[in-house]
């Protein structure tokens, strides 16, 4: 999965400085969005949850990994008993069908799994992506064009395809959570190098980073100094971006069977198992798909927040739709009332 991205280089100012502004335009901007908002908290509670795991299933008394064949009926192929899949006073959003594990406690921890998997396979990728792409940046010129054209391999190549080959050659008793975390990090740093490069060559033409050159600045030393704290803002919002699309991925290669293995709990997974099961016990379909949709659309909703703050581009063009849009607002009012009162003249 990739994505573009194109945002305008800042003035140079100091780390510290830069990431404080940047954190106040991004509050500013969350203010203003209520939708964004929400996005933010529930980001916040499924966090909280999913570390507070272990802590919630000991309240609950159960735990992920045990049966409870007394609580699904064998001669129905291990439908739970009750109504909505067996939700009762100890399990309060009911049981696995077949298994009879408390489905709660398996939903927290598959939550664990999808965000460790989404946020460490983009920390590698911005990682590998910003160090690609600062190297074919300020390198000489055969270097940018081997670099570009590593990149564009990378580029073409079936995602999801060579994922699925790479997971399923890896002995099983390898982590697979890490494992899921090398290879979607390893093949999805293409689209972060490009704008880096992209953003770099703007970057290294301007009068700071040729002076800072001409003081003497190694190329590594102005990268870490003079360019990384300008390219913090297009690289942040490209990584709100990728963690929804590698939480989508995580679920897609664990519903087909290369991902995390049972008995540990991924909501991908859970969604593999439910297919025969959507009729007898849609609950069991419903839960994690649900919560899968709505921790992606969250994190889409606050990507683009985020994205909106820390472009300044996109900031001055909502800022003149604001101001176009209340203008155009008082204008009407305005003509409202000449109109009322020209007809109250005429009568």
């Amino acid at each position: 999965m990739t994505s573009t991205l194109t945002a305008v280089p800042t003035a140079p100012v100091a780390g510290g400085t830069a990431a404080t502004g940047a954190a106040r335009r991004v509050l500013r901007v969350l203010w203003t969005r209520p939708g964004a908002l929400v996005a933010a908290a529930v980001l916040v509670l499924l966090v909280v949850l999913a570390l507070a795991a272990p802590l919630l299933a000991a309240l609950a008394g159960q735990d992920p990994h045990t049966y409870h064949d007394d609580l699904v009926d064998s001669a129905r192929g291990g439908v739970p008993y009750g109504t909505f899949g067996g939700v009762s006073a100890d399990h309060w959003l009911g049981v696995e069908p077949g298994t009879g594990r408390d489905l709660f406690v398996r939903l927290l921890y598959g939550a664990r799994i999808s965000l460790l998997v989404a946020v460490g396979a983009t920390a590698v990728q911005i990682a590998l992506g910003v160090l690609i792409g600062l190297a074919a940046g300020l390198g000489k010129r055969w270097i940018d064009t081997v670099l570009g054209r590593v990149t564009d391999v990378f580029l073409a190549l079936p995602f999801l395809v060579l994922a699925i080959a790479l997971t399923a050659v890896v002995p099983r008793d390898f982590p697979r959570p890490l494992l899921l975390i090398l290879v979607i990090g390893l093949l999805g740093w293409a689209g972060t190098s490009r704008i880096v490069r992209a953003q770099t060559l703007t970057l290294k033409s301007l009068d700071f980073v040729a002076a800072a050159r001409l003081a003497g600045s190694g190329p590594w030393r102005t990268a870490r100094r003079e360019l990384l704290p300008s390219l913090a803002a297009p690289v942040l919002t490209y990584a709100a971006i990728l963690v929804p699309g590698n939480i989508v991925t995580e679920a897609s290669l664990s519903f087909l069977g290369v991902g995390v293995t049972p008995p540990t709990p991924s909501w991908g997974q859970m969604l593999s198992s439910a297919q025969t099961w959507f009729r007898a016990d849609p609950a069991y379909v419903l839960l994690p798909a649900g919560l899968l949709f709505v921790t992606v659309l969250a994190f889409t909703v606050l990507g683009d927040a985020v994205r909106t703050a820390l472009d300044p581009r996109e900031e001055g063009r909502v800022a003149v739709g604001t101001r176009k849009a209340a203008k155009a607002a008082r204008g009407a009012r305005a003509a409202g009332t000449a109109d009322a009162s020209r007809k109250e003249r005429s009568s």
